[in-house]
């Protein structure tokens, strides 16, 4: 078994399709077939289950994948680590940031941890929090800054800020000054993350307590879309971002906080079952520095730092 048999199933297995990954690698399909059938033929189980819409692991593939996975990961690292060891901090770290903040935070974050750790290379994604860390348990994430509610006990995390919810509007509310009631927010038509997102979550958890049913036209699990229905006038939605002028400047009304107050908790996270590398760690000490640099210097609008 050669490390390609696993590079090659892996990128099949995140393709979905022999003719998308042959794309992406630049392998030809047929010898890329042969690849997969060559590894399969060597554990003497069938890896893939193919179909006209394209293929899926077996339940084997599932375990191969996520082996693999794991050992490719630890060989793309072994090179920084043994230069680590003897000299600056080197390595690769895939990092994430949930998109509420990324379009903030993420550059200068990136900029952080390259003037600290000039050798390290970063590999930055960004995504909805439940995507972020559901890429973390399957190790194609090693560390990334989400907003959580419910602590699950496999990532190993560092709490880092609470940060309130916002009803998020494309025209501004006449009646509202800076805040609004979760009542009047129970009138208003809402688009919402489905669950069992997060935010969705604590948002029906808040609406629960107060005895009120919010008024749900829509649910998009991408936050993008979520926004974008905003913008069209579909509804308004409650969201963990005080401001979106970075991302889509005077494309809303200013966001309202909502009394009674709702939280969602800001945390670094990795895994609990994989500690990270030398280069992980440095690159996870210099982003708890720059996130609680951000918000104790009132940079993020609704926050509170978790000492």
């Amino acid at each position: 078994m050669q490390f390609r048999h696993l590079r090659y199933f892996v990128k099949v297995v995140e393709a979905g399709s022999f003719s998308r990954a042959a794309a992406e690698i630049h392998v030809a399909q047929p010898a890329l077939s042969q690849q997969i059938g060559e590894l399969e033929e060597r554990l003497g189980i069938a890896l893939l289950e193919r179909s006209s819409r394209g293929v899926r692991p077996t339940a084997a593939g599932e375990i191969v994948f996520c082996e693999a996975t794991e050992i490719l990961r630890q060989l793309e690292q072994l090179p920084g680590i043994v230069r680590s060891s003897s000299g600056d901090v080197e390595g690769i770290v895939n990092f994430g940031m949930t998109v509420a903040i990324a379009g903030a935070l993420a550059g200068p974050a990136v900029a952080a941890c390259k003037k600290a750790l000039p050798k390290v290379t970063l590999k930055f994604s960004d995504g909805d929090s439940d995507l972020l860390q559901a890429r973390i348990e399957a190790q194609t994430l090693d560390l990334a800054v989400v907003f959580e509610d419910h602590f699950v006990p496999n990532f190993s995390r560092h709490p880092l800020y609470r940060q309130r919810l916002y009803l998020v509007t494309r025209e501004r509310l006449a009646e509202c000054r800076g805040t609004i009631s979760l009542e009047q927010v129970a009138k208003l038509p809402l688009v919402l993350p489905p669950l069992p997102k997060h935010r969705r979550i604590v948002i029906d958890r808040a609406f629960a307590e107060a005895k009120l049913t919010p008024n749900i036209i829509a649910e998009t699990d991408a936050a993008l879309s979520e926004l974008s229905a905003v913008r069209s006038g579909v509804g308004s939605s409650i969201f963990n971002a005080g401001t979106f002028e970075n991302v889509y400047p005077g494309a809303f009304a200013e966001p309202l906080l909502i009394e009674p107050p709702i939280f969602l908790t800001c945390s670094l996270v990795s895994s609990g079952d994989f500690p990270l590398t030398h280069a992980g760690e440095a690159v996870k000490n210099v982003l708890i520095r720059f996130m609680k640099d951000q918000i104790a210097g009132n940079t993020r609008p609704g926050t509170e730092l978790i000492a």
